[in-house]
């Protein structure tokens, strides 16, 4: 561990921001980081940090991917502009990178990859929750980083969201789905490290799976900083 912890950038909803960040900094705080609030109006430069994360919140536009327009969905153009430009920049810069729900999708998106606007729609076998506590199956990849340094192959995680990863994106590869087939974590298989989970992994900090998911993020994040191998640093993380 560095005596400098590394600084983690946070992007959040200009709406719930507020009360998320605190929650997601003390995750990082535990995993030996410092989190950092981005959001649109504040400063966000990639220099200054170690890692980013992408927080959840509000659905992605689909003019970003080519999408239809659902009458219920709650955009923000202004965070859209934002967390793509974000996330393009820092993996063209080799800054790890953690997609958090809308995180994840816009990881995908930044990548060229589609979503689903409606995905329960899509995969009426996948079990429809809208909560905080555990209540969805998820499986992990075998294989898969997601796999390896969480322990886990199977998961019970919480879900928000109603949009998913449809069409990968480039250099991305699928992490776990749920028990209907859609799409709950996507991840480079090469550095820079970047996954995407579509839960709320600092809800459940409880869970050693889910402390480790942050604890991986951290641990690229010091490799890079002390200009060490990321796939090395990212086993230790086990």
């Amino acid at each position: 561990m560095r005596a400098t912890r590394p600084r983690i950038a946070v992007t959040t909803s200009a709406r719930s921001g507020w009360r998320i960040f605190p929650l997601v900094a003390l995750n990082l705080w535990v995993a030996g980081a410092r989190g950092v609030r981005w959001g649109t109006g504040r400063p966000a430069d990639l220099d200054h940090v170690d890692g980013l994360i992408i927080g959840g919140g509000d659905d992605i536009s689909p003019t970003l991917y080519g999408g239809e327009l659902l009458a219920d969905a709650r955009l923000d153009p202004e965070r859209d502009a934002l967390e793509r430009r974000l996330a393009e920049e820092a993996l063209a810069h080799g800054i790890p990178v953690l997609g958090i729900c809308r995180g994840a999708q816009m990881l995908n998106v930044a990548l060229g990859g589609t979503l689903h606007a409606d995905a329960y729609a899509v995969f009426p076998g996948s079990r429809r929750t809208r909560t905080i506590l555990p209540r969805k199956r998820v499986r992990a990849v075998r294989g898969s980083w997601l796999a390896t340094f969480s322990g886990r192959d199977e998961m019970t995680v919480n879900a928000l969201h109603s949009q998913a990863v449809d069409r990968l994106g480039t250099g991305l590869r699928v992490a776990a789905h749920d028990e209907g087939g859609m799409v709950q974590a996507i991840e480079r298989p090469e550095p820079p490290f970047a996954l995407g989970v579509q839960w709320h992994p600092e809800h459940l900090f409880y869970q050693r799976a889910q402390r480790r998911i942050f604890a991986a993020l951290v641990t690229a994040a010091q490799a890079r900083a002390e200009g060490r191998a990321a796939r090395p640093a990212l086993e230790a993380a086990r």
